[in-house]
């Protein structure tokens, strides 16, 4: 061993004392072609942040999945929704890695879990495995690529974590060198959002998107003259690129500078999952909602607690002088690809319009917050709110609906857990009480939230403002057969299960009195395969038992022979 390649390795020895730090060493390609991704560590998704990177697998399934390195099988899940099939495999390098979206599992892995799912007797499962009862070698089969779970197409879901704090690492540290990368982050648009009663921009307390000017050579300018006093922030939309593919990603790093001085800096190279929610905070949650685009800001909420931002004084602007602040956005990508955005700012003094707070309760951050009025109780323990609310509260009141309409303030804001809803039912005429829930109102559309039925109130646990009132489901699920004539010639039966509203919450398959395994996807279609383990050949009888939330229960039954 030479001597760089000594102190390397005494120097990962020594970092590795350090508690959370692991080596990003380079993996195998868990592919058999080159790689190119169709999703990156950390892009911002609904209430989440992306936990791994997703590989893209030539538009099909059934591509086979190679072990990245030597471990063991530390978990299978299998679920119609989330990751579908998914695989978590333990290295002795401290790291784990899972595979998401699986069509199927290889043998060993594959007889394990039909094994556990007939024992307990349902699809859905959470397996967890004892060190080295199924090891793998590195480069090893373990699996099939698929589109089960929440996919939109087929595709690998990949992520590395640390197995002690389970946190999610970026993925891509162990690849860079095998993805082709000469392409720089685009800035999209970037805002200038007055802090409210403290600033102005451009004479009005609302937010200001200048437009972007793009010249021929791809340098960006801002189009529009900005006017401000007092306390600002700036926030910005963009995309990463890569080469050899038309998919957009995450920026893994945002900084911002103000006459020369870094007020704010992003790296997104890990997370824990208990922090993903704070992504509603870093983005503005009203522009998502409203406009479907994720603006992130270059400031921190004070309930903000991600520990990949760095900001001075929290990344807000104090504009105090007459003069021009010069703005500089710097965002770069892990390739080191960059781009700039150049802009001023002129400090220009005028008045600060202060917010309308008639008919407003202040919420505080800090603190619970509790709020009353006829026919509801709002409580959100501490921890839920980002930053101050003044919380507006109307309501629609109609004496032959079971609940008024509760509006719940008057612009989208997140909770960060859950906070307690309780809702009067005003006309309680069922026997059953568990039929009643809470739903939220959106575009005409009700989603259940369900709750518990007490003395005349339903209490339930919400995670965002809105219009709630109180629905009832009497109605039992659908059973559909789908191709019944060809089920036999196909070696299995399919059946689509739907329901009013409150949802399907459990099925069970029995054939001959015994329990069946019926997989289900996210289009909640179930699907018996033929097991000629379990089941001779002749007549058989199916039934099939489908309850939702509300308990209402929906029974189908049939002879087929096999």
């Amino acid at each position: 061993m030479n001597r760089r390649n000594w102190l390397q390795v005494w120097l990962v020895a020594w970092l590795s004392l350090i508690p959370g730090w692991i080596a990003a060493q380079e993996l195998l390609n868990p592919l058999d072609f080159p790689i190119l991704l169709s999703g990156g560590f950390g892009e911002l998704r609904s209430n989440h942040f992306h936990s791994g990177i997703d590989f893209k697998t030539q538009g099909a399934e059934g591509k086979a999945i190679h072990a990245v390195q030597e471990g063991y099988v530390a978990r299978i899940a299998v679920s119609p929704w989330g990751y579908g099939n998914a695989l978590y495999l333990a290295h002795p390098d401290g790291t784990t890695t899972v595979y998401g979206h699986l069509q199927r599992f290889n043998a060993r892995i594959a007889a394990y879990l039909k094994e556990q799912q007939y024992a307990q007797e349902r699809f859905q499962v959470d397996l967890t495995l004892i060190p080295n009862q199924i090891p793998v070698k590195a480069g090893e089969v373990v699996a099939w690529s698929g589109n089960t779970g929440s996919s939109g197409g087929p595709h690998l879901h990949f992520e590395v974590r640390d197995t002690k704090s389970e946190e999610v690492l970026d993925p891509l540290e162990r690849y860079i060198e095998r993805v082709v990368d000469t392409r720089p982050p685009k800035i999209q648009g970037v805002m200038v959002v007055p802090m409210p009663g403290k600033g102005v921009v451009n004479g009005s307390a609302r937010k200001l998107k200048p437009t972007l000017v793009t010249a021929k050579n791809g340098k960006q300018t801002v189009q529009e003259r900005i006017e401000a006093w007092g306390e600002i922030g700036l926030a910005v939309r963009a995309n990463d690129y890569m080469d050899n593919t038309t998919n957009v990603y995450g920026v893994r790093v945002i900084r911002l500078s103000v006459d020369s001085t870094e007020i704010f800096h992003s790296d997104l190279d890990r997370f824990a999952f208990r922090e993903t929610r704070y992504l509603n905070s870093l983005v503005d949650y009203e522009e998502w909602k409203t406009n479907h685009a994720f603006y992130m800001r270059s400031y921190i909420e004070p309930g903000n607690r991600l520990r990949f931002l760095e900001a001075e004084e929290q990344g807000i602007i104090r504009i105090d002088e007459q003069r021009i602040y010069q703005v500089v956005y710097t965002l770069a990508d892990l390739a080191g690809n960059t781009t700039h955005l150049a802009f001023q700012i002129m400090g220009k003094l005028q008045e600060i319009p202060q917010p309308d707070t008639t008919g407003r309760e202040l919420f505080r951050w800090q603190s619970e917050n509790r709020f009353g009025a006829k026919g509801i109780r709002l409580t959100l323990p501490k921890g839920n709110l980002y930053n101050d609310v003044a919380f507006r509260y109307s309501v629609k009141r109609d004496s032959n609906a079971l609940a008024a309409t509760h509006c719940l303030h008057d612009k989208p804001v997140a909770l960060h857990q859950r906070a307690l809803l309780s809702l009067f039912l005003q006309n309680d005429t069922l026997a059953e009480k568990r039929q009643y829930g809470v739903v939220r109102l959106q575009n005409g559309k009700a989603s259940w939230i369900g709750g518990t039925y007490r003395k005349g109130w339903i209490d339930a646990e919400i995670r965002e403002f809105g219009e709630y009132t109180i629905r009832q489901d009497t109605m039992p699920p659908h059973i559909t057969p789908l191709k019944p004539k060809k089920g036999v010639a196909t070696q299995r039966l399919q059946y689509r299960l739907t329901d009013n509203l409150s949802g399907v919450e459990r099925y069970r398959g029995e054939i001959d009195g015994q329990y069946a395994l019926f997989e289900m996807d996210a289009k909640s279609v179930i699907t018996y395969r033929f097991d000629p383990d379990r089941l001779t050949r002749g007549k058989h009888q199916l039934r099939l038992t489908v309850v939702d939330a509300c308990g209402n229960e929906a029974v189908h039954e049939e002879t087929f022979t096999w």
